[in-house]
């Protein structure tokens, strides 16, 4: 059994084992907080193009790959409510394992179930992607945010996809870890939280291996994916990423560009 197998087989183990937990869709709906502002998403057009070649769920028919993010999406759900999370960061070993691809279909895929609302923000703070997935045309991102030139009104944004927000960045910065601790950070995220009473984060970070980005941000996130490529994720790598993520709440392993396809149009 290869490294990746061992790990998706420990990580389905203990996703089964605490399965039973509620369904978000059927969990009381908190009350809004009495000093609750609406925040007013700003309009962002994307193109249809750009995410047909990125391979963007809602330009992509293929049937194979739509339900295989439901699936990810319906055992998500089971996990997240199992353990009243709310906050989901993407991450993988390396770059160009997929996880910015990743983190946007599945935000697509959590927003198609009615009972649910989602936050898509970009906290690869040194190689932001998900505007450029997207093709998304807009004017500040979450770095604007936390150097304090704009403010959070600016910087969420409605694709036209009922129940997603989308929190581009554009601008890259060396001081990411440092930007990821500071105060505005915090203040960042209470004011997501204080949004919507049932609401999910997911947040596309950036490759474990590559800064300590993940590290910085992980007392702030209530679990993890990690995502992998077959053929491209080498054995050494991965170890280094188990033993990184052994101190945090990684919830699943996410294997990309599997071979392995199901098209059938029955269960």
């Amino acid at each position: 059994m290869s490294l990746i197998e061992e790990v998706m087989r420990r990580s389905a183990h203990e996703r089964t084992a605490a399965m039973p937990g509620p369904a978000i869709a059927n969990a009381p709906t908190p009350p809004l907080p009495d000093n609750f502002v609406p925040v007013q998403y700003r309009p962002a057009p994307v193109d249809p193009q750009v995410m047909e070649r990125n391979r963007v769920l809602l330009r992509m028919p293929d049937v194979g790959v739509s339900r295989a993010y439901k699936i990810l999406r319906t055992r998500v759900l089971h996990r997240l409510a199992a353990n009243n999370w709310y906050t989901l960061g993407i991450t993988g070993t390396a770059a160009g394992e997929g996880k910015s691809l990743t983190s946007v279909n599945l935000a697509l895929a959590l927003a198609q179930d009615v009972n649910t609302s989602v936050f898509l923000v970009d906290l690869d703070l040194q190689r932001p992607q998900l505007g450029a997935y997207l093709g998304m045309s807009y004017e500040h991102g979450l770095t604007d945010y936390l150097t304090g030139q704009v403010e959070l009104d600016q910087i969420i944004y409605d694709i036209g996809v009922k129940r997603l927000a989308v929190v581009p960045n554009a601008s890259s910065v060396e001081n990411s870890s440092e930007l990821l601790r500071s105060p505005r950070m915090g203040e960042f995220l209470s004011a997501l939280e204080a949004q919507l009473p049932r609401r999910i984060v997911v947040f596309d970070m950036p490759p474990l291996m590559v800064t300590d980005d993940v590290l910085a941000f992980a007392p702030r996130v209530d679990t993890f994916l990690l995502v992998v490529s077959q053929g491209m994720t080498a054995r050494r790598t991965l170890s280094n990423a188990k033993e990184v993520l052994s101190e945090m709440n990684l919830m699943g392993v996410v294997l990309n560009r599997s071979t392995e396809r199901n098209d059938s149009p029955y269960y």
